[in-house]
């Protein structure tokens, strides 16, 4: 196998030579190493040490560089897993260069995590985390993380995927990345749940190509209640913007006051806040003090997403500008405008077009153009 030295925040490892001339050159390489996730890394480094695990598990660890940069960069126990021997013998290999006093595990996680517990659990695998959320959740301790990168069926594209891995009807809206990642926290809400646990969102966020769940973990079946309390319904109009939510365990029939139609349910998914914003306010103190290739990236996220209204669903102004047949204008003059009206608004880090507010659709309609003539009611 042919390797090339890569470097990234403070940690110099070896990676699989890949060809960079394929669709997706991560995967014409024998063991999987993805430059484009350096952000989802970043973060792991910047949150964790505000965490203070005692311990940490890279659960699936392939070339081992997130176990090895949270080893040299946070200076906490780590431990990397893996199933592939040819990736246990480059995680080796890495951790025994770097010197770091990393434990390399030859295991599968489900089997690893029903025998030995750890502080803080990190799922990552290659596409959907679901066969690993239960011994996830049974194995850790306070801290568990997931990543998942099959964005299709989380969203909607694939709709019988997303509802076989995750036990949910997702809807390929125009907020779908959203949705994605309110169902995956859903789902690993009602997994968790099973156990007489509760989960504290710390920072959940989405990307173009996967959603990241970073939780704290509460012991007791009264946090396990609470927990599910926020857990329900996006019932969304097919015909027209109009959505309402429903804090529930089975859904209701409802129908849009505008269109007359049926709504559709999405879900069940997680309705609640998804950042923990003192958290996030210590994280971007600490940005520049962090070896992060993505620093600027990683700022306009943090800083966005402290200023995200804790709601579910957004709206994109272009899209209602395009339904009103109107040219959109600036997405603060729509913010400044609903404001006005009275109501709270933000702009949103799953799109640059988004805007989350609980006003009315016509008080949105009026901030962005006028109201469509089909949708006025008598």
């Amino acid at each position: 196998m042919d390797l090339t030295e890569a470097t990234e925040g403070r940690t110099t490892f070896l990676v699989p030579v890949q060809d960079d001339t394929t669709q997706f050159p991560p995967g014409s390489a024998p063991i999987f190493f993805n430059r484009r996730m350096e952000l989802n890394r970043d973060v792991t480094v910047l949150l964790l040490p505000l965490l203070e695990p005692s311990d940490y598990l890279d659960a699936m660890g392939a070339t081992g560089i997130r176990g090895l940069r949270v080893a040299n960069e946070c200076g906490i126990p780590v431990t990397i897993s893996d199933r592939d021997p040819t990736a246990i013998e480059l995680i080796t290999r890495n951790a025994e260069r770097s010197g770091l006093p990393v434990t390399v595990v030859h295991r599968d996680v489900n089997a690893l995590l029903s025998e030995q517990s750890f502080d803080a659990v990190d799922l990552d695998p290659f596409g959907t985390p679901a066969p690993f959320v239960d011994a996830g959740v049974k194995g850790t301790r306070r801290f568990f993380f997931v990543t998942a990168t099959d964005t299709a069926p989380l969203c909607g594209a694939h709709l019988k995927a997303g509802i076989r891995r995750y036990s949910a009807v997702p809807m390929n809206t125009e907020y779908h990345s959203e949705v994605g990642l309110r169902i995956l926290l859903g789902f690993v809400v009602r997994q968790t749940a099973r156990y007489d646990r509760g989960v504290e969102p710390i920072f959940c966020y989405a990307r173009e190509h996967f959603a990241r769940l970073h939780l704290r973990l509460l012991r007791g079946p009264q946090a396990a209640d609470a927990t599910l309390k926020q857990t329900g319904y996006i019932h969304q109009c097919r015909k027209c913007p109009y959505r309402e939510t429903e804090a529930a365990i089975l859904s209701s029939s409802r129908t849009c006051p505008h269109c007359g139609e049926p709504l559709q349910p999405i879900g069940p998914l997680w309705l609640g806040d998804l950042h923990n914003r003192t958290i996030l306010a210590e994280m971007r103190a600490r940005v520049d003090s962090v070896s992060a290739g993505s620093g600027k990236e990683l700022t306009k996220l943090l800083d966005c997403c402290m200023e995200e209204l804790p709601l579910p669903g957004f709206y994109d102004y272009h899209v209602i500008a395009k339904r009103l047949v109107c040219s959109p204008p600036e997405i603060t003059t729509v913010l400044s405008r609903i404001a006005a009206a009275g109501y709270p608004a933000s702009r949103t880090h799953f799109s640059g077009y988004g805007i989350k507010t609980e006003a009315p659709l016509s008080v949105i309609y009026d901030a962005i153009g006028s109201h469509p003539q089909d949708e006025k009611k008598g």
